[in-house]
């Protein structure tokens, strides 16, 4: 299986020809190539983690492909036919078993209302948590793709879900709202929390790819 890092919170998995789309949201630029998508995944409905425009050109290109989503992305993505999942849910499209997770939005300020968020584990490698800390109780994580920058997120908070966590290999996501600067200094603290388990951490930029 491999991994592609699109910019921010976006991720394309692809696996024996087939395509499965993570997080297309505001601060993404479009997929090339979206033909051979089977699923996409919306953890939550803010508007970094999907567009209604990334949707429709992911169902131009590739029809009816279904997308998945707590309850709170059907309200917000109604016109989209969203296949509604909830935390204990197992999806399997071939070549993708997509397995959901309880993982709470985390705070950004008691003044704003919170949203229903998912963590996902693809084919038992990767996990993600969405805008969460929320650690996957009984998997052991291979590729774990951590925040590490978003008006929540705290890195000391973020560490301490790498070392809880416990991944084989670690990288960045949720990164567009950190300047070069910043998200080069996150990176550093997340290998750090990486590496006290024998872990390793990969420095992902938009574009970039690895083998699961």
């Amino acid at each position: 299986m491999r991994l592609t890092k699109h910019e921010h919170a976006a991720l394309l998995l692809e696996h024996e020809g087939k395509g499965l789309i993570i997080d297309p949201g505001s601060f993404t630029t479009p997929f090339p190539e979206m033909g051979h998508v089977v699923a996409v995944v919306v953890t939550h409905e803010h508007a970094d983690h999907w567009t209604p425009e990334h949707l429709d050109r992911i169902r131009k290109a590739a029809p009816g492909v279904p997308i998945y989503g707590p309850a709170g992305v059907e309200a917000a993505a109604s016109d989209h036919g969203i296949t509604v999942v909830e935390p204990g849910d197992t999806v399997t499209i071939e070549p993708f078993t997509l397995r959901f997770f309880p993982a709470e939005h985390e705070v950004i300020h008691e003044s704003l209302p919170r949203v229903q968020n998912v963590g996902v584990l693809v084919n038992d490698q990767l996990y993600y948590p969405g805008d969460s800390y929320a650690v996957p109780e009984g998997v052991d994580v291979n590729v774990l793709a951590a925040p590490i920058g978003a008006p929540w997120l705290r890195i000391g908070d973020a560490m301490d879900f790498v070392l809880a966590v416990k991944p084989r290999r670690a990288f960045g996501t949720h990164d567009m709202t950190l300047s070069v600067i910043g998200r080069d200094m996150h990176r550093a603290r997340l290998q750090w929390a990486t590496a006290q388990n024998g872990g390793e951490f990969l420095a992902l930029d938009p574009g970039d790819t690895m083998d699961i």
